[in-house]
């Protein structure tokens, strides 16, 4: 269709920029071994885990694999199961393998910004998936092409991968050690040599990053819903501030830089991760069932039935029953079969595309005093087709409930999310805000309540990062360039 525009079924929403994976096996030592083995092949087993990830990215996917000597990489733009076939995973032989699926933040939707990042050289062979995002990563790309570096994107990830292969005639591990001392920002990194595996998560922790343990090796993944996919058994998150290299001697594990505070991104547990993860200890279906309980005792309303958006919505919403004893109802159905992307000409139509999403089940509604619960309000469109959809199907009264914060400030830090302009919350308040949408009533979570909420779940997990609510980062961030995204 010529001249249209190619509509995202998640626009009004916040999104991670991607998800990472990475497979150790030992070497089997004969043939016979290797058909004893009860693990599969590593880019089968990175397969298995990007598909679990497949949220925290679906604009491309990519998996590269070394067998001791040669690194092979293989990625395109779509979703996991478009990208590889049969033929792709057989093909991919090794002993070790890196993955990653990709929502890009900065830099064009191409090709050459898919990870995982390869570089090869006489001093060997690295190769990079990175979740996250650099806030110096101008100043580094710009010292780099100083110093006769080329660049063939437009992805942070690359400046990571040209740094790390610029120090490798010091060894790996001083290699990694100065490049991470040199980035600044939010990074979850899975690096692969021809002989080893590593993992790093930056001094706060930002983005998230585990460990697990297989029959004859280890993974390392975004989230623990992808170490059970790999079937393998979760060990523990990678600490803040540490690197893991595993090779054929086991884990080694050592600290870089001076200790900081850890400062989780509250959205993970808000809406990024999958309901079945835990993060930092803190499971995240349980984290939502809190955060419903907390808004219910901050923000009660009459009300016949409790409703969550699908899908992040349906914890907090299960939490606010519970706490309220107002029956909870399915009330709003998703079109499972919407596909990633739908063509729609004009913004009006793309608005429009919640009806076709999302639609309201008239027998838990008609008649009756609505509460609907959501994870957030971004730009507020869907939220106002949603009171639309619910009284069309014959809400006496619609009230709104946000299990976060109002987003008032854009994230530098690996979320893409609006222009400050284009934030509602950032220029309304709550009363502006429920006018826009249409409904009876409206409340957020405030911040310590979510705070509170986090920390009931595990006391000893407390530190968050809460920039796109108060404007408060745990670094030193660049200005906004209105209309851009930084990365």
């Amino acid at each position: 269709m010529e001249n249209s525009v190619v509509y995202t079924e998640s626009d009004d929403k916040l999104h991670d920029e991607c998800g990472v994976v990475g497979v150790y096996l030992n070497k089997p030592e004969s043939e016979e071994d290797a058909s004893k083995s009860k693990t599969m092949n590593p880019a089968s087993l990175a397969y298995f885990g990007l598909y679990a990830l497949q949220h925290r990215g679906q604009e491309s996917a990519g998996i590269a694999v070394s067998d001791g000597s040669e690194v092979k990489v293989y990625k395109n733009m779509g979703l996991v199961s478009d990208v590889f076939k049969t033929e792709h995973l057989v093909d991919l032989k090794g002993h070790i393998a890196v993955g990653h699926v990709r929502y890009a933040t900065a830099g064009a939707k191409t090709l050459e910004n898919a990870q995982p990042m390869f570089s090869q050289s006489k001093l060997g062979s690295i190769a990079v998936a990175h979740n996250g995002q650099l806030v110096n990563y101008e100043q580094l790309r710009e010292m780099l092409e100083d110093s006769g570096s080329t660049f063939a994107s437009s992805s942070d990830t690359e400046v990571i991968l040209k740094l790390i292969a610029k120090s490798y005639k010091k060894g790996l591990e001083r290699a990694l050690t100065d490049t991470i001392q040199m980035i600044k920002g939010s990074f979850a990194l899975c690096v692969m040599t021809e002989n080893c595996l590593v993992g790093a998560r930056d001094p706060n922790g930002i983005r998230p990053l585990c460990l697990g343990k297989v029959d004859n090796g280890w993974v390392l993944a975004s989230e623990s819903c992808a170490i059970d996919a790999m079937n393998a058994a979760f060990v523990r998150d990678i600490r803040p501030g540490e690197i893991v290299i595993i090779n054929k001697d086991g884990v080694l594990s050592f600290e870089f830089g001076e200790k900081t505070s850890k400062r989780t991104c509250i959205f993970e547990y808000v809406y990024f991760a999958r309901p079945d993860s835990i993060i930092d200890e803190i499971p995240v279906q349980n984290a939502r069932l809190k955060m419903g309980a907390q808004l219910a005792k901050e923000s009660p309303v009459e009300a016949d039935v409790v409703m969550g958006v699908p899908d992040s919505g349906l914890g907090a919403a299960l939490g606010y029953s519970k706490a309220t004893g107002i029956p909870y109802g399915m009330g709003i159905v998703k079109n499972k079969y919407i596909g990633r992307t739908f063509i729609a000409p004009t913004q009006k139509e793309r608005e429009n595309m919640v009806f076709v999403k999302l639609n309201a089940l008239k027998s838990d509604v008609d008649g009756k005093r609505v509460i609907v619960i959501d994870d957030s309000i971004v730009r507020g469109t869907t939220s106002r087709r949603l009171v639309q959809i619910i009284r069309r199907a014959g809400a006496k009264e619609v009230h709104f409930r946000v299990s976060s914060p109002p987003v008032k400030f854009p994230c530098h830090l690996g979320i893409d999310t609006p222009t400050r302009a284009e934030l509602i919350s950032s220029a309304h308040d709550v009363e502006q805000i429920r006018k826009e949408i249409g409904a009876d009533s409206l409340a957020f979570i405030s911040v310590d309540g979510m705070f509170e909420a986090l920390k009931s779940c595990n006391p000893n997990q407390c530190g968050f990062c809460k920039g796109c609510f108060t404007g408060e980062y745990p670094m030193s961030v660049p200005g906004e360039i209105a209309g851009t995204k930084l990365n």
